[in-house]
């Protein structure tokens, strides 16, 4: 399973590439393309428009932008995917970071008439912060600069000049027609001039940027299942694996025990593996609730109150420092409060300058968190499963940023 996320500007063609993938894989039924047919006749248009596969809400179809995160799945016979198509408005640019933030590659998406634009700039950076090693820059359009290499190679070069400094450790350029598919599935013949794969081609070669299962143990505690012969814990394993008779620690009361059982709906199992969600039972007494952590006994993550990480604000309103908020980390919900911005990210420049008297939305800010509990965390970039957090308003219930910790 590979997931993706597209990103980059507004009529970058996003929507539409991903309905190219869709139709070229042959993932689209024979109503399904009944329905674009006359959707697209009814907008006027002498071709299907592909873009309407991913493109489903009322609003969107009217704007002809993309507003929400859509996902699709579709398989080839080598792997199977999960596409996740995010908005490309400046406005949206929350979604976009939703969306991307379980990826394992990021396909951001340029005009090759327009090249690098500040939306680009931003998608490039936000994907860095997220840690997606892989990013597969389309060079969309190209039929409309006649093929031209020169053209693409323009646009791939002020790419790799501002990622740069980002230092990411896969960065790609196809150019691709998504309107006409070329390179997307099939090569074509109008661009014999490009060496590499097509996109979907590379897709299928490239690997998850974070093996889940090389990772320590992180087990957050969903339900405590309580039953006459034991108690069983449910919850999700966020990364590594877990087998009868190992020897696990539970988080806060950093109490050991032996995993005595692994129960599924399907019944008794002697292990279980990142992305499974089990029930474990563990040999004796041990005080554990929703929110707390079973960890791998020796690699057990660092309790903290004080946090250092960067945010993505998400909220319409703007945070004032020394705002108080709820961080849910993992199965956790603590209050915290932001104890200091140290400095605001220049999505144009990538420099860093000091913070507003506010924080407001899309703004990228490096802040000091104070919990009032401990939570138990890794750095994002050694375990995105606990080292991820949301901030939540107390009297809205609305998400308001997401957070990686350093």
């Amino acid at each position: 399973m590979l997931r993706f996320s597209t990103a980059g500007s507004v009529d970058d063609g996003k929507s539409t590439l991903i309905g190219r993938l869709l139709h070229d894989t042959r993932q689209v039924l024979e109503d399904q393309l009944a329905a674009l047919a006359r959707a697209s006749a009814r907008r006027g248009l002498d071709a299907p428009d592909l873009s309407l596969l991913t493109d489903g809400l009322e609003a969107e179809r009217e704007q002809g932008i993309t507003i929400d995160v859509a996902y699709r799945y579709f398989a080839t016979p080598r792997r199977k995917f999960i596409v996740a198509d995010t908005p490309g408005h400046e406005q949206y640019t929350r979604n976009m970071a939703t969306g991307a933030s379980t990826a394992d590659v990021a396909v951001v998406l340029a005009d090759v008439r327009k090249g690098l634009l500040p939306q680009s700039r931003r998608h490039l950076y936000i994907a860095h912060l997220l840690g997606i090693r892989h990013v597969v820059v389309a060079v969309n359009k190209m039929d409309l600069a006649g093929y031209s290499r020169e053209a693409f190679e323009a646009v791939r070069a002020a790419f790799e000049t501002f990622a740069a400094p980002l230092a990411i450790p896969d960065l790609r350029f196809v150019p691709v027609s998504a309107l006409h598919g070329d390179l997307v599935v099939e090569r074509g013949t109008r661009m014999d001039w490009y060496p590499g794969p097509a996109l979907l081609e590379l897709l299928e070669t490239l690997e998850p940027a974070q093996n889940e299962l090389a990772l320590p143990l992180r087990f957050p505690v969903q339900l405590v299942q309580r039953r006459a012969e034991a108690r069983a814990y449910l919850g999700r394993v966020a990364s590594g694996a877990v087998r009868v008779g190992d020897e696990v620690v539970a988080l806060p009361s950093a109490r050991r025990a032996a995993v005595s059982g692994i129960r599924t709906l399907e019944g008794e199992r002697g292990a279980a593996l990142a992305g499974d969600s089990v029930a474990l039972l563990l040999a004796g007494e041990i005080d554990i609730a929703r929110g707390d952590l079973i960890a791998e006994a020796g690699r057990a993550p660092r309790p903290a109150r004080s946090l250092a990480a960067k945010l993505v604000w998400l909220g319409e309103d703007p945070a004032a420092p020394d705002g108080s908020y709820l961080l849910k980390h993992a199965t956790r919900t603590v209050p915290a409060r932001i104890a200091a911005v140290d400095y605001r990210v220049d999505v144009e420049t990538l420099g860093r300058h000091a913070p507003g008297p506010r924080i407001a939305m899309n703004d990228i800010v490096r802040v000091g968190l104070q919990a009032q509990q401990p939570v138990f965390c890794d750095p994002y970039l050694a375990n995105r499963g606990t080292g991820a957090f949301i901030l939540i308003d107390p009297l809205t219930n609305g998400t308001v940023a997401a957070g990686m910790i350093e």
